[in-house]
């Protein structure tokens, strides 16, 4: 057995990818796509049609209403492949605008109903700012569920929790970056492999919290940068894997055994906590790593929002 296949016994696989052609090799459960990954997606030739299509069909609408087209365009051609969801991401430009992002939200479900898609085979994928984590709640409230992405802290964790949102993405890879760079010349990458790996340990943190405290919203590991950290994971409700990952998980025919499990969550000391917004925003603030990367994250999908715009623009 692979490791692919072995740590498909105890965890859900997600592909991490726009390129849906690449989804057929590896038969995960659901996909999950973001701004960066369309972009790099309708730039390719194999998907100059699918673009093309998309914009002659709906030429004339507003350039947010064409983006959210598209992009439902992507998700139902990957739900014809995966069994299981999709998750497609709201405009990030809206990450700070809660009644926006509930609007966009429920339009994206809309187009996916449009299309004989049900509420249960999508998730809307919101920024984990205060504003998103509140839109998320309203939106779940209404039968839409979500994922909730950029998620560097514990505090976000815990706020998404208490809104009920269905799931979590927690950036393993992004956080392990801030902190090799932090420590710059001083890291040893052994030292902070595997388990050891601050990104890795977050996750573990928020798992447990959320097993002991029977919080029903599933953690998905995000953003990975290497393989020790997909494995140091194994067990986790998901994990959401670029193409070039599972192709190396795929090759490696070492035991993968499994490092995460539920019913070890009540060993862990642990108090439950619970925010209002002006503790969840002296929480976030209190920590510079997550404070950081989530406002970088959002910097980069606006990027290529506009990006993405620019695309469609030149299309029509």
């Amino acid at each position: 057995m692979n490791q692919l296949d072995a740590l498909k016994q105890f965890t859900t696989v997600v592909a991490d990818t726009g390129d849906f052609k690449q989804i057929h090799a590896y038969l995960p459960q659901d996909a999950t796509t973001n701004p960066t990954l369309i972009v790099k997606a309708v730039q390719k030739p194999d998907y100059q049609a699918l673009l093309t299509q998309t914009v002659a069909q709906y030429r004339g609408l507003a350039l947010d209403e064409l983006m959210d087209r598209l992009l439902v365009r992507f998700g139902c051609e990957i739900l014809s492949i995966v069994p299981g969801r999709v998750s497609t991401e709201v405009d990030a430009r809206l990450s700070f605008d809660t009644a926006a992002t509930v609007a966009r939200g429920q339009r994206i479900m809309a187009l996916y109903r449009a299309q004989g898609i049900s509420n249960d085979r999508v998730l809307i994928k919101v920024a984990a700012t205060w504003e998103g984590i509140q839109a998320a709640a309203e939106l779940e409230r209404n039968g839409i569920h979500t994922n909730l992405t950029l998620l560097f802290s514990f505090c976000q964790a815990v706020a998404c929790g208490q809104a009920g949102v269905q799931l979590i993405s927690p950036f393993v890879g992004r956080i392990y970056d801030w902190h090799k760079r932090m420590a710059g010349a001083a890291w040893v990458e052994s030292d902070y492999a595997g388990a050891r790996d601050p990104g890795v340990q977050s996750v573990q943190q928020i798992y447990h919290y959320y097993k002991k405290f029977g919080i029903a919203t599933e953690v998905m590991g995000a953003s990975f940068r290497n393989v020790g950290q997909i494995t140091a994971l194994a067990g986790c409700d998901l994990l959401t894997i670029s193409p070039d990952l599972l192709a190396t998980l795929a090759a490696t025919s070492a035991p993968l055994p499994r490092a995460m499990d539920a019913t070890a969550a009540a060993s862990p000391v642990m108090e439950r906590v619970s925010y209002d917004e002006a503790a969840f925003r002296l929480a976030l603030n209190q920590d510079a790593m997550a404070t950081e990367k989530l406002a970088e994250g959002i910097r980069a999908f606006c990027s290529d929002a506009v990006k993405l715009d620019q695309i469609l623009s030149l299309s029509c």
